[in-house]
């Protein structure tokens, strides 16, 4: 190699990275990532502290990489290389049959399992109302069939056995066979960790089972597409970019329905706001799941003109946000409570507010790694 190509090349390494540092310079910083959907990592300000402990640097090194000119290309072109070089896996998500992107589930903390499944048995035991709990499985239990050949896959089912086991206060109700027979259906979201419409719907006709209702029959609903541009959470970690995107229904129309929704401000104040069953507003961002309810929140109360109906409370995570138009047919107030947020007592609540019924909802992969159920014990 000649001196004079090897100056050419220092050269053209010089310009490459110039390039990128002018480009990173003049570039504004952004503070949100849509197609990741999350908050994106700002300038830190370095103290003598963080520069001491290392947060700074270790800051300063997500910030370079969040705010990297062209980030979503390189993520992109990254997922794309994975899979040109043959592997079926990128940032945990596999690369499915179908245009299907499934999350890996891994072995659960048997442990964390265990202290969860405690919590929900003392609080079915002091809540004073009958207390109903199932876990979901999610698609990669029920469509383990698109994964590829070979991928490790832990058992969501050993999970749901485990808690039909264990429980002794709460009535443990199966969720996972009325799922399990319509897996040719579109039950879940592609590209997204939640069940759809449909596969809420068949989770809804479960619980009727279990709490010795009537369903309304699916036949009896309209279907209506309102978003065929969704992508998911799952989307937005795994760096692919060459799915198709998924569609949104709903089945349950929202007339006379009225959310309230319990949040709080930026000083911790409490906030009461009326919310609608479909918030369609979400549909314009990439939050478009977010439509049902509002998206998270402490506690939500639903209203419905059934006024003679009995009241029913679920602990829960989003999942439920889907679930929760159908089961509007059948009772007068649905109290929505989140122990992500909500850090009083559920059984106080329950009392305070004259609820017949409570039902303890979760998917397997969140149940086995939630860190908040402890709020049920107390």
């Amino acid at each position: 190699m000649s001196k004079r190509y090897c100056i050419f090349l220092s050269a053209l390494f010089c310009a490459f990275l110039a390039v990128f540092l002018m480009a990173g310079a003049v570039s504004p910083d952004q503070s949100f990532s849509q197609l990741e959907n999350r908050t994106l990592q700002q300038l830190p300000t370095p103290t003598v502290e963080t520069v001491l402990n290392g947060k700074f640097m270790s800051d300063f090194e997500t910030y370079t990489t969040d705010q990297f000119p062209g980030r979503d290309a390189w993520v992109d072109l990254k997922a794309r290389t994975e899979k040109a070089m043959g592997k079926q896996e990128n940032n945990s998500v596999y690369f499915c049959k179908e245009d299907t992107l499934i999350t890996r589930f891994d072995t659960p903390d048997a442990q964390n399992v265990a202290n969860n499944l405690s919590y929900v048995d003392q609080f079915a035991q002091k809540a004073g109302v009958p207390v109903y709990f199932s876990l979901i499985p999610g698609a990669a239990e029920i469509w383990s069939d698109r994964l590829p050949e070979g991928a490790p896959n832990a058992s969501q089912k050993a999970v749901i056995d485990q808690a039909a086991s264990t429980l002794k206060n709460a009535l443990v109700y199966d969720t996972y066979s009325v799922m399990d027979a319509h897996s040719d259906e579109d039950i879940y979201y592609r590209t997204d960790h939640h069940w759809t419409s449909l596969g809420a719907y068949y989770g809804y006709t479960a619980l009727m089972d279990a709490l010795g209702m009537e369903a309304v029959p699916l036949s009896n609903y309209t279907k209506t597409t309102v978003s065929d541009s969704f992508y998911g959470t799952i989307f937005s970690s795994s760096g692919v970019r060459w799915v198709r995107p998924d569609g949104i229904d709903t089945y349950v129309p929202a007339d006379g329905i009225t959310v309230t929704s319990h949040t709080y401000d930026n000083k911790g104040n409490p906030v009461e706001e009326e919310r609608p069953l479909y918030d369609t507003s979400f549909l314009s961002v990439k939050d478009k799941y977010s439509m049902f309810l509002g998206g998270n929140q402490p506690l939500a109360v639903v209203r419905t003109p059934h006024t003679d109906a009995p009241k029913l409370l679920i602990v829960r995570d989003s999942y439920t946000d889907s679930l929760v138009p159908f089961l509007t047919a059948h009772f007068s107030e649905i109290h929505l409570v989140d122990p992500r947020y909500y850090k009083l007592s559920v059984a106080d609540y329950i009392q305070e507010n004259g609820i017949d019924e409570a039902l303890v909802l979760y998917s397997v992969s969140n149940f086995v790694t939630d860190k908040n159920l402890v709020w049920l014990a107390k």
